[in-house]
């Protein structure tokens, strides 16, 4: 399937998520007993509810999308990444997403890429645009359609060839296929910190940027074609006009 795709008509993504609110003890009384019960069997019997929070971010019931990264090649030569990010309030970052899957890239031959994206990523987006009142766009509409009439790519199943219970994290495939790793700043353990404590939401959006690139380079690498120089990515984030 992934060599039968044009290479522009591929949108790479990669989200960063954090608990909903910053402490345990913010979550309304009912909240906390429904995280409570959620985790009960990821925690073992030593750990609280209130001191496994701080992974609450990865369950969009619990947690909240800060920064969307996308990215795509701009011309048929592959000469050029563009790369562009959605962050800050949730509901305006998730809407300016929506809007560019419906002007940009609503063709049924454009396809979403991510790692991992299909038991993480689009099903996140998905439901936190459910819980934020947004209709959802076609891309992510999935409700009876076939395997094969969903556009989406996952460098993780790809990687996977068959083996549905393998994972590996997008640093270890970077790694042994001698790719520049994206995990040189921060790693997904440390966005939530970043973001509450040291209120430093440009970092994140780094970080994510760099995740991009790097799947958009495993791609590169599964079709055995050279992979993207430095001067060949061009970032058109604007920190002081996108949402704060």
């Amino acid at each position: 399937m992934l060599s039968k795709i044009t290479l522009e008509n591929i949108l790479f993504l990669d989200i960063e998520t954090v608990p909903e609110v910053e402490e345990f003890e913010q979550l309304s009384p009912i909240m906390q007993d429904l995280f409570a019960h959620k985790t009960q069997y990821q925690r073992n019997e030593e750990t609280s509810a209130s001191d496994f929070y701080h992974k609450a971010g990865i369950w969009a019931e619990f947690g909240k999308i800060v920064c969307i990264s996308v990215g795509f090649f701009s011309n048929s030569a592959l000469t050029q990444f563009r790369v562009k990010s959605f962050y800050g309030e949730e509901a305006a970052l998730l809407t300016s997403f929506k809007e560019l899957l419906e002007t940009h890239f609503k063709e049924p031959h454009q396809v979403l890429c991510a790692h991992n994206g299909k038991e993480f990523d689009f099903p996140f987006i998905a439901r936190r645009m459910i819980i934020n009142q947004i209709s959802l766009p076609e891309k992510l509409q999935l409700f009876g359609k076939k395997p094969w009439e969903i556009n989406h790519i996952d460098t993780l199943e790809l990687w996977k060839f068959g083996d549905y219970k393998h994972y590996t994290s997008l640093q270890l495939l970077t790694t042994i296929l001698g790719i520049p790793s994206p995990k040189e700043d921060i790693d997904g353990s440390m966005v939530a910190q970043v973001y509450y404590q040291e209120q430093d939401l440009k970092r994140i959006v780094r970080y994510c940027e760099a995740d991009v690139i790097a799947i958009s380079q495993l791609v590169l690498r599964f079709l055995n074609k050279p992979l993207l120089k430095k001067e060949a990515i061009v970032s058109a984030t604007n920190f002081e006009e996108s949402i704060s």
